[in-house]
């Protein structure tokens, strides 16, 4: 399996922002996606995990395949940690939770309520799914928001983990993660009207 965008288009709010988006990851290949604030980086991650359609071009290798990490971590308040992952492990018909909670240092924190983590360990709980959910194709938008330094680490860690038994991953970010990744300034695929390069993809998220 591999994952492969050929000619691809998108738009943010019915504008196109990026067109000719062509590349192809492999198994235990990563890229990193970087580019100007509204560039698009958002908008092209939502494409190809299956959030939004393309305008044109074709996207294979994602269907049933992809995880996808955004802005929101994506847990309930009021379940435990422990909780939050058996619940994503069996959207995903998994139950193994163990590798999640081990990667991102989560089992003194498994019986907490998500919702009286701090932002660093929601993140990290956030991040958490990914491993239990068995998906090869890792779409991560900006993931070491709120992590502290460790927490970082932990996360690289994981993604090279990933990649050794023969994942993928597309990331947005602006972090140096020591990852051995292509990096890839979109900015090469830009459709996006220089008045409205600055516009946020957040509102759309």
């Amino acid at each position: 399996m591999r994952l492969t965008l050929a000619d691809v288009a998108v738009a943010r709010g019915g504008v196109p922002v990026l067109s000719g988006v062509s590349f192809a990851l492999n198994p235990g290949e990563a890229m990193i996606l970087r580019g100007p604030n509204g560039a698009g980086k958002t908008t092209l991650l939502r494409t190809v995990a299956g959030l939004q359609p393309a305008l044109s071009g074709s996207i294979d290798g994602a269907t049933d395949a992809v995880a996808y990490a955004g802005h929101a971590d994506g847990l309930k308040a009021m379940l435990s940690v422990a909780e939050n992952l058996s619940f994503w492990a069996r959207v995903y018909g998994r139950s193994d939770i163990a590798g999640g909670l081990d990667a991102y240092a989560l089992g003194p924190l498994r019986d907490r309520l998500a919702g009286t983590l701090s932002a660093g360990q929601k993140r990290r709980a956030g991040l958490a799914r990914l491993l239990v959910t068995g998906r090869p194709i890792w779409i991560l938008d900006e993931p070491t928001v709120s992590l502290d330094s460790h927490a970082v680490t932990l996360f690289a860690a994981a993604v090279r983990a990933h990649l050794a038994q023969g994942g993928m991953a597309l990331l947005a970010t602006h972090i140096d993660l020591g990852l051995d990744a292509r990096v890839c300034d979109i900015s090469s695929w830009a459709s996006l009207p220089d008045d409205l390069l600055g516009a946020s993809d957040e509102a759309f998220l």
